[in-house]
């Protein structure tokens, strides 16, 4: 079934180009995932890390308003 499918793709012009495109893709969006990864400051990781227990306080007051 590959040899079918490598066939019909292989008489498409300039289809080597959509490899090298999703590979520069994936390499730039993990590039950027890493930076901004090292680059947080320890306020923003406080920050995240209480999202969880300030949506279950916002949840609360808003179903108290009900």
């Amino acid at each position: 079934m590959l040899r079918y499918i490598k066939h019909n793709l292989s008489e498409i012009i300039g289809i080597e180009i959509y490899p090298i495109i999703s590979l520069l893709i994936f390499v730039l969006f993990f590039t950027i995932v890493i930076w901004r990864t090292m680059r947080i400051s320890k306020a923003e990781v406080q920050t995240f890390s209480n999202i969880p227990l300030e949506d279950d306080k916002l949840y609360t007051e808003i179903n108290a308003h009900k």
